[in-house]
């Protein structure tokens, strides 16, 4: 048996620069972004790039869309709004999950959060509405 979250990953080009990976806890998709110098936005702080966060939620509602709707290609994005609560602290694994807020037959909307030591404290926050192949 193939690994479902394998085969999306290796359709997503920003997925693998990141290094991001994903597994299913519970039924629920977890993704993990380890940390590297080429994501760091702040080095005094040090803190991660504000883009890098937002790619890596971005990439987390894509990745649970495509679980959802595991024959089709992966959803378009037609807009995302990312909250930034907190600084992602370099050093750090972060982490992203996302829950599918609607399911139309055209349309979806996304909300992602990230988070490193804690789930229940989130650095950022994502809602996204995605295009879904036909």
């Amino acid at each position: 048996m193939t690994d479902p979250i394998a085969g999306i990953l290796k359709d997503m080009a920003y997925a693998r620069r990141f290094q991001i990976s994903g597994r299913l806890e519970d039924g629920e998709l977890v993704c993990e972004m380890p940390y590297t110098q080429d994501i760091l936005g702040n080095p005094r702080l040090p803190a991660l790039h504000g883009g890098a966060v937002g790619a890596f939620l971005e990439i987390a509602a894509q990745m649970r869309l495509r679980l959802e709707r595991p024959h089709q290609d992966l959803p378009a994005t037609i807009g995302v709004t990312v909250e930034y609560l907190r600084p992602c602290r370099g050093g750090k694994t972060t982490f992203a999950r996302a829950q599918i807020k609607r399911l139309g037959r055209r349309i979806a909307n996304v909300h992602a959060e990230a988070w490193q030591d804690e789930a229940r404290t989130p650095l950022a926050l994502l809602q996204g509405r995605f295009l879904l192949p036909d």
